[in-house]
């Protein structure tokens, strides 16, 4: 593709297409900038083509392939702003908005609670405490603590029984 050619387009197509895009964007200098990027497309779309004849049969009708092109890069351009687009909130609204924080009542609740089952745990016996402690707090499977205390996982699985019946009697309120 020569400049001429180019030139010859831009001085023909140019301006409509501005305008075109600046009713669409309400943004002249977008438009503006849309509008260059729609030339160089077709300029190197035309680059790309080897021979003349080629490059015709390519780009059958230079009008609508520049304004396919600047509707496309319009799009494209539209579909961005939206996913970096931020919605501001103002203070009143936000002040407005519930903590995620407990109160103080039920955070002291869930305080005494957790204190009531690590009083629980630690009166567990040994083995038993060390299997709950393996399997609840580090997370390991049954078969993981089975192997590194060499027993079975059914004791495993028992012990660990025993040590959530202590636990659930700590925490649960009596009811008379």
């Amino acid at each position: 593709m020569t400049g001429h050619t180019l030139k010859r387009l831009f001085l023909a197509h140019g301006r409509e297409l501005q305008v075109y895009l600046t009713r669409r964007l309400r943004d002249a200098e977008m438009a503006a900038d849309l509008t260059q990027e729609t030339f160089l497309r077709y300029a190197e779309r035309g680059a790309n083509d080897q021979h003349p004849a080629d490059r015709a049969a390519a780009i059958v009708n230079d009008r609508a392939f520049l304004f396919r092109t600047a509707r496309n890069l319009m799009i494209d351009h539209l579909r961005s702003s939206a996913r970096r687009q931020t919605v501001t909130t103002p203070d009143d609204q936000l002040a407005r908005i519930a903590e995620d924080r407990p109160d103080s009542e039920t955070a002291l609740g869930a305080r005494q609670m957790l204190a009531q089952v690590r009083h629980v745990i630690d009166g567990l016996p040994p083995r038993t405490r060390q299997i709950f402690v393996l399997n609840r707090i580090e997370g390991l499977s049954y078969a993981e603590v089975a192997r590194r205390l060499d027993i079975s996982e059914s004791s495993v699985q028992k012990h660990l029984a025993k040590a959530l019946v202590e636990i659930m009697r700590a925490v649960k309120p009596e009811t008379r």
